[in-house]
C-alpha cells in the first residue's frame, strides 16, 4: 500500500467541544472530543487504519522502509499530528527538550507547531513572556494567579502560524480550533489551570522554561514551520484555477497530507481515494507520484534529511 487513510484517537480532555464531530466527521462516541490524533504511534493514542490495525502495528510489520532514510537518526515515529476544539481555555503549560524529557519521563521532548483553522473573535493563543522575568517572580505569579498577565498574547486568526520551541510556555485560548504538528510525546508540564484542581507541575516546569520572550512567528521559508523532526507545507487547490497537486515521494521520507478543508481526489500509482474535511493520509517512502486534485486546504508534512536541511 502506498497510501494509508488514518482514523483519529479521539481524547476527552475537560476543556474540549464538538466540533471535530459535528464539523470534521471524526467518528466519536465520546460526549466531548478535545483531540482527534490523526496522525499518532503513541502509546497513549494511536491511529488505525481500514481492518483496525493501529499505525504503530503497521511500522512494526513493515519497518523502516515506508519511513525512509531520513527517519533513521530516530529511535521511534518522530511526529504526531492533531487537531484540538479548545472549548475553554487549556491549561498553561510548557514542554522539555528531549534531554530532560528522556531522563525523566523516558520519551522525548516536544516543539509543535500550531494552524489555526478557526476562532472566536476575541480568541488568543499564548506563546512566550512579554519579556524577561526571573525565577523567583514567575513562582510568585504562579502562586498569586497572575501568571497569564505576563504572557505574550496573540489574537487568533484563521491561517496563523505558531512555532513553539520545547522550553516555550504556552496555552490556547478558548475558541480556537487548531492543528498541531509536533514531535510524537505527550509529555506537558502544567503550570496554570484556571483552578480546575487538576494537578501542577512546576517544579519541572522551572527547570525547562524558558523566561525570555521568543520569536513565535520565526523565520522557515520555504516551509510554514520546520524543525529536525518535521517540515510543514501548506497546498491550497481553489478547484477552478488550480485545481491539481502534483509531487514525488522519494526514499528519504514519507508525506504525510490533513486536509483542513474541500474534497476531492488524492492518489499515488494505482491507489486512489476521494477526500474530504479532517481525513488524514500517510503516504510511504518510496512511493511515488502523488496527485491531489479538487480544492482544498491540505498540511503536507515531511522529515528534514537533517537538521542543517531545513
Amino acid at each position: 500500500m502506498a497510501i494509508l487513510k488514518l482514523k483519529p484517537a479521539c481524547q476527552d480532555y475537560l476543556w474540549g467541544g464538538r466540533r471535530l464531530i459535528e464539523e470534521f466527521g471524526v467518528a466519536c462516541d465520546k460526549k466531548i472530543l478535545a483531540e482527534a490524533w490523526v496522525l499518532s504511534t503513541h502509546k497513549d493514542g494511536a491511529s488505525t487504519i481500514d481492518g483496525g490495525e493501529t499505525f504503530a502495528e503497521y511500522l512494526a510489520r513493515h519497518g523502516a522502509k515506508v519511513l525512509g532514510t531520513s527517519c533513521r537518526r530516530f529511535r521511534d515515529f518522530p511526529i504526531l499530528i492533531k487537531f484540538i476544539d479548545a472549548r475553554e481555555n487549556l491549561s498553561v503549560q510548557v514542554h522539555p527538550p528531549d534531554d530532560y524529557a528522556l531522563a525523566h519521563e523516558n520519551q522525548l521532548g516536544k516543539n509543535e507547531m500550531w494552524y489555526v483553522l478557526d476562532a472566536d473573535e476575541n480568541s488568543v493563543l499564548y506563546c512566550g513572556f512579554k519579556k524577561k522575568i526571573s525565577r523567583d517572580e514567575f513562582v510568585a505569579r504562579v502562586k498569586n494567579n497572575s501568571l497569564v498577565e505576563v504572557l505574550n498574547a496573540i489574537p487568533a486568526r484563521l491561517g496563523d502560524v505558531i512555532f513553539i520551541p520545547a522550553g516555550t510556555i504556552h496555552a490556547v485560548g478558548k475558541g480556537v480550533l487548531l492543528a498541531e504538528i509536533q514531535q510524537s510525546s505527550n509529555v506537558s508540564y502544567r503550570i496554570y489551570d484556571y483552578g480546575r484542581g487538576r494537578p501542577l507541575h512546576l517544579e519541572k516546569a522551572l527547570d525547562v522554561t524558558n523566561l525570555n520572550p521568543v520569536n513565535v512567528r520565526g523565520e522557515n521559508y520555504p516551509h510554514l514551520a520546520a524543525c529536525d523532526y518535521f517540515a510543514v507545507d501548506k497546498l491550497t487547490l481553489d478547484g477552478k484555477i488550480l485545481s491539481e497537486g502534483r509531487g514525488t515521494v522519494d526514499e528519504k521520507t514519507f508525506l504525510s497530507v490533513l486536509i483542513l478543508d474541500g474534497a476531492g481526489k488524492i492518489s499515488c500509482g494505482a491507489e486512489e481515494f476521494f477526500y474530504c474535511k479532517g481525513d488524514s493520509f500517510f503516504l510511504t517512502a518510496g512511493a511515488g507520484e502523488w496527485k491531489i486534485s479538487g480544492s482544498c486546504d491540505a498540511l503536507l508534512t515531511t522529515v528534514p534529511d537533517d537538521e542543517k536541511n531545513f
